[in-house]
């Protein structure tokens, strides 16, 4: 028998030995999403061979469908071998081939240097491998030759551990491999946005795309399996850049602690700013992370100029708000809130005894929710909605030292793909930012900073610090964000109309933010739940 007929009977013994393996396999790992969800049934979608590899490699579609809710497509990238992989513990699922008459042994290919290098190399070459239902194809951008392409060959691969969701790859300095675990039909928004701002509009802050690989099925469907973009030198994210910032700052509240912020400022007389809500000598403390939230403020806007300018491209062409959008929208909101305050109510009895009385307030306050969706959606909205980055916050932003770079396109990770790629308000985005600066103002009651200890910290009333913290930041980064997009179409120009649908959005992430908390993090559940009360009574 031939080796290529013989490896084929090999992929088709795995085509129907897998799929038993895989839930408990996938229930390991860190990428896996559906590990609260019970699996009804794993199907091979098809197997695609990459060769040129010490051992035989292929990828795998993996599809899943659950006892409830929909089902979703999983890629995974496996090296197999007769025999025990050299690495310690390296075999991660065995099968016995009837073809070979001996087990196989079968790893994760992406922590294979080998394997890593060939996928850079497919993306230089194009290159296609055939699978069963389709074919895997790579291919680059304009700025590959200059990122890495004489150098290629050379740059050493290092899977990066830190990854949740996907998984990437750094090569040298030069660039970054994401791989994406999750996939569905259609081009994936971290991929589709960031190649039309790298060769359309040449936008600087964000990694540059330099590659691609995806899978075409034999029906003509499409889906992005990796995105290879420019390696940025950065010292971290802006989330790690805030609590540092905010560990400086709570050192410094520290010396006032038995005073309030506002009767400091009556005692002072003089603050930086009149608008500013914290003693002048505390502002002064804090400027320098102010001065970078303004610049990140200018960067979100001109970000939002790049995605919402005109474009010959239906994909990016901006759009009016219809009846019909914001008819469904609202229901999409109504849903979410009645969902996750069914769910406080559920879980009330659960929560610390000093937050019952605010969560019983707020489920009581369910209906003024409500109405305020629909004072906003009710009304026709004059502007225009773009694509957006859909799941901004301080997470999302890589630090240099002295500016900022946006990272990750995907979207929310669980809304269907079509949503992620649907066009809405760029004031989405803003609130997302507002709402993780809150996070990081009110964390403190939670985990202990650097600097001053969290006994420290609560040796004295720290709300109104924090809200003063929140409010200066969040000044400063509106500042910078409207002074940018003055005139520009995807702002309501009636100010009224703007800071409602504003207040829509922070509504929306906060109420989004509770069921997230209530099902994964309780004892965070005390940042919504002020969210949620502070927005109801501006």
């Amino acid at each position: 028998m031939s080796a290529p007929h013989r490896a084929k009977e090999i992929y088709q013994e795995l085509r129907t030995a897998l799929p038993p393996l895989l839930p408990g396999y996938l229930a390991t790992q860190r990428w896996f999403g559906g590990k609260a969800r019970q699996i009804r049934s794993a199907e091979i979608a098809d197997i695609v061979p990459l060769t040129k590899t010490r051992f035989e490699a292929f990828v795998l579609l993996l599809r899943l469908e659950y006892t409830t809710g929909p089902g979703e497509m999983y890629v995974l990238p496996l090296l197999w071998s007769e025999e025990e992989m050299a690495e310690s513990a390296a075999t991660d699922l065995k099968v016995h081939s009837g073809a070979r008459g001996t087990d196989l042994h079968l790893r994760n290919a992406l922590t294979d240097d080998e394997f890593l290098r060939s996928l850079l190399d497919a993306i230089e070459k194009k290159a296609a491998f055939s699978g069963y239902e389709g074919e895997i194809r790579a291919s680059y951008t304009s700025i590959f030759p200059a990122l890495c392409g004489t150098t290629a060959s050379a740059l050493q691969p290092r899977p990066i551990t830190a990854e949740q969701s996907n998984s990437s790859i750094s090569y040298g300095d030069r660039a970054v491999l994401k791989f994406f675990r999750r996939t569905a039909e259609g081009e994936n928004p971290d991929l589709e946005i960031g190649r039309f701002l790298t060769e359309e509009r040449k936008f600087p802050h964000i990694p540059a795309v330099a590659g691609w690989i995806e899978y075409k099925g034999k029906d003509d469907s499409e889906m992005s399996l990796g995105i290879l973009q420019a390696f940025v030198p950065n010292i971290g994210d802006a989330w790690q850049f805030t609590l540092k910032a905010l560990s400086s700052f709570w050192n410094e509240a520290e010396r006032y602690s038995e005073l309030h912020p506002g009767t400091m400022l009556q005692n002072q007389g003089a603050v930086a700013d009149d608008r500013q809500k914290l003693p002048a000598t505390i502002i002064n403390h804090i400027g320098p992370y102010l001065d970078a939230m303004s610049r990140l403020g200018k960067r979100t806007a001109e970000l939002h100029l790049a995605l919402g300018a005109e474009s010959t491209d239906p994909r990016f062409v901006p759009e009016p708000y219809t009846a019909s959008f914001q008819r469904e929208f609202k229901v999409a909101l109504q849903a979410l809130a009645e969902r996750n305050f069914a769910l406080l109510a559920v879980k009330l009895e659960e929560l610390p005894a000093e937050l019952r009385d605010k969560a019983n307030d707020l489920i009581a306050r369910q209906e003024e929710i409500l109405r305020a969706y629909d004072r906003v959606l009710g009304n026709p909205i004059q502007a225009m909605r773009t694509r957006i980055h859909g799941d901004y916050h301080l997470g999302q932003v890589l630090y240099t030292g002295s500016d900022f770079v946006m990272i990750d396109f995907e979207g929310e990770p669980a809304r269907p793909l079509s949503e992620r790629r649907a066009k809405r308000s760029p004031l989405q985005d803003v609130a997302g930012m507002l709402r993780s600066c809150h996070y990081a103002a009110f964390s403190f009651h939670l985990a202990s900073p650097d600097g001053a200890t969290a006994e420290e910290i609560k040796s004295y009333d720290v709300r109104p610090w924090a809200e003063r913290w929140y409010a200066c930041v969040s000044e400063r980064f509106l500042n910078a964000y409207f002074e940018n997009v003055v005139g520009a179409a995807f702002i309501p120009s009636d100010q009224d109309e703007l800071f409602s649908l504003l207040r829509l959005h922070l509504l929306e992430k906060a109420v989004y933010e509770l069921g997230y908390e209530l099902n994964n993090r309780p004892a965070w559940v005390a940042i919504p739940l002020e969210g949620i009360s502070q927005l109801l009574d501006s």
